[in-house]
């Protein structure tokens, strides 16, 4: 029977956490859930921890420190792998990505490597952002397009699948970016290696509760991480 681990990072999430993990799980019984908790001074972990007990579909990763959602989704992508799961997503905590959709994702990697959510195939689906951070996410994508080569309508989003020989041929431990350029740099390492792409259109809506974690720091590692992809995209290391 084939198996698929949703990884879910999170920082002080404890409003969110119990029911993201219930939506999820909801989906499909071939579906697990990977919580990776940056030490969460709001008790996120220890919640988990609970449900854990109680729910053999529930795995808990419990860092010391706040250190980004690249190498949280790292650490994830690893054990996912270890444990021999054959479709691993990548989801927000905070219910901008809808549970629902994932039956859509499973569907639709059957015929292709990668499927990205995306907010911008066939026009604009984001609800509830300030429309500087909108236009903010929005050109960013057509920048990186264009850079790169990239051939996906949004290269920043977080709602992804793929399938496991993705991420055995991906060097995970050269990628060093978090935020958005995480989320560029491993479409972008998966597309040279010649897998298969999809987007399907999501709605994304804004967090329900809690504090978002965008920050001017993460917009500019994505601008230069998409540079840093072109230059060494033309120099044959990746």
């Amino acid at each position: 029977m084939k198996k698929a681990l949703v990884i879910i990072p999170t920082y002080n999430e404890s409003e969110n956490v119990k029911k993201i993990i219930q939506e999820v799980l909801k989906q499909n019984s071939m579906i697990d859930v990977l919580i990776v908790d940056d030490n969460s001074p709001d008790g996120t972990g220890e919640i988990v921890k609970k449900i854990k007990k109680k729910n053999s579909k529930v795995y808990l990763i419990e860092r010391a420190s706040k250190n980004g959602l690249g190498t949280a989704y790292i650490a994830g992508f690893k054990f996912a792998l270890e444990n021999k799961y054959n479709y691993i997503f990548e989801m927000d905590a905070d219910f901008s990505h809808d549970p629902n959709d994932i039956p859509r994702f499973l569907k639709t990697i059957q015929n292709c490597d990668v499927v990205l959510g995306s907010r911008y195939v066939g026009g604009v689906s984001v609800v509830n952002w300030p429309i500087k951070r909108l236009l903010l996410s929005y050109f960013a994508n057509k920048y990186s397009k264009f850079i790169t080569g990239l051939p996906v309508c949004d290269a920043t989003s977080g709602f992804k699948c793929f399938r496991r020989e993705v991420l055995e041929n991906i060097q995970l431990d050269e990628v060093k970016s978090n935020g958005y350029a995480f989320q560029i740099e491993v479409s972008f390492m998966a597309w040279k290696k010649k897998f298969r792409i999809a987007e399907i259109p999501i709605i994304f809506i804004d967090r329900r509760v809690g504090t978002s974690k965008m920050s001017k720091k993460i917009v500019h590692e994505a601008a230069f991480m998409v540079l840093k992809l072109r230059t060494k995209s033309i120099f044959g290391k990746i």
